[in-house]
């Protein structure tokens, strides 16, 4: 060991137990602040959809038009957030957008015409890329070890898999008593009184570990993305967690149309559909414990291929409710992978230093393809019905399985990259003795 990691190491070791604690803090934190965020930024828009329409006399198609052009914002924001992070950290950055996110849901609250909508929603989007998964992971990587990062990203979005099942119910309970203006101002506080403290005080900015190798981190970071981007891995990973994007968003809007057509009560259709969250944090949990045994892209691969043959199985057994929830369930175990398997992959191939400018890279493409997956299957089902909307999703399940086993095997590009996790890697078992 160098002197200048071996110093790295005995300065975090100092204080370590208070440090490891700060870490597990901040992970509880985040976990919180992207349940509740995911909650009013995200699945609140379903629950008022109707009445707000109503109100604004609009059709639903062009009330919900300003929900994609929310995603679309948060696209164009990917990039820049992404290197915000790997040059300042998260707190500044979580804490301004949630405060900007709360004063925008406001703003939502107290719209009058379609053309505000699209404006407070539009604002929305770019807020909620400073304080949802991108970032909030990001800085997760950022702070534990290979050994620990799954865990530690596992116990973030396997609680946050709860925050459709937590307030789509919560926001009509409001909705009824209290109308839709009321039920988004009230949301709003409760976002604002939740995030903003908890990214205030407990996202923190992790030591960093190349200051001590000798060469500026600015350098580092462009040596780790030009290395990457010039990577065939890093583009088959593109592919896979695009085309997996594109299905999981598809099957999303249009499972509950595709169960009613075959027959089923809306109420049935739509508890079944409610299934998929649940079982996104079931597939986690399940794909994070078979970990230890087979490499993470495997596994990922095996549940992307069980995916492809639940779409394609839906046509033949959503008759039966046994066998729609059979599929459903098949469908379901691999809806939150993607949410795990990412941070995992990028991190360990290419190290930390520019890892928030490579996820966003990544998200920009992803974000897209979710935004308009559903536009395009609902043309597919305008001419050649549910089958082949549900046929293309298994192909877009079959494409993932294939981009994420792709040059796996390929080793990372040492002379750029190497550098960086040499020192890293020290200052990561430092930290794991925290």
């Amino acid at each position: 060991m160098t002197p200048q990691t071996a110093s790295m190491a005995a300065g975090r070791r100092v204080g370590g137990h208070e440090r490891g604690s700060a870490r597990w803090r901040m992970v509880a934190a985040l976990a919180v602040t992207q349940t509740v965020g995911y909650g009013v930024l995200y699945y609140a828009f379903a629950v008022v959809l109707q009445p707000m329409a109503a109100t604004l006399h609009a059709s639903t198609a062009v009330v919900t038009g300003a929900l994609t052009c929310s995603v679309l914002a948060g696209a164009v924001m990917a990039v820049p957030v992404g290197r915000w992070l790997d040059r300042h950290g998260g707190r500044a950055l979580m804490t301004t957008g949630s405060v900007l996110a709360t004063v925008l849901v406001l703003a939502w609250s107290q719209i009058r015409t379609v053309a505000q909508l699209y404006l407070a929603l539009i604002g929305v989007g770019l807020t909620a890329a400073m304080v949802l998964y991108e970032p909030a992971l990001t800085v997760v990587v950022s702070w534990f070890p290979p050994r620990q990062r799954a865990k530690a990203v596992l116990a973030v979005i396997a609680v946050a898999g709860f925050a459709s099942t937590i307030f789509m119910p919560l926001t009509g309970i409001l909705l009824d008593r209290y109308g839709w203006r009321t039920a988004l101002a009230v949301l709003a506080v409760v976002y604002g009184v939740v995030a903003v403290p908890l990214h205030a005080l407990t996202v923190r900015t992790p030591p960093r570990a190349e200051e001590a190798a000798g060469r500026p981190r600015a350098d580092r970071r462009r040596a780790v993305v030009r290395a990457a981007v010039r990577d065939r891995r890093f583009w088959w990973l593109a592919v896979a967690f695009v085309a997996h994007g594109a299905a999981m968003s598809a099957i999303t809007v249009h499972l509950v149309g595709f169960l009613v057509h075959k027959g089923h009560p809306a109420t049935f259709a739509a508890t079944v559909a409610g299934l998929l969250g649940v079982l996104s944090v079931t597939g986690r949990l399940v794909l994070t414990g078979l970990h230890r045994r087979l490499p993470l892209h495997v596994l990922a691969a095996v549940v992307f291929t069980v995916q492809a043959t639940a779409a394609a199985g839906l046509t033949v057994v959503a008759g039966s409710r046994i066998g729609a929830a059979a599929a459903v369930v098949a469908f379901g175990i691999g809806f939150g992978v993607a949410s795990l398997v990412k941070p995992a992959l990028l991190a360990d191939r290419y190290g930390t230093t520019a890892y928030g400018t490579l996820a966003g890279v990544l998200a920009t493409p992803i974000t897209v393809a979710k935004a308009a997956a559903p536009l395009a299957a609902a043309g597919l089902i305008a001419t050649g019905g549910y089958p082949a909307m549900l046929a293309a999703v298994g192909a877009a399940c079959l494409l993932a399985a294939v981009g994420i086993t792709a040059r796996a095997s390929t080793p990372t590009p040492v002379s750029d990259i190497h550098p960086t996790r040499a020192v890293e890697t020290a200052g990561q078992l430092a930290a794991a003795s925290d």
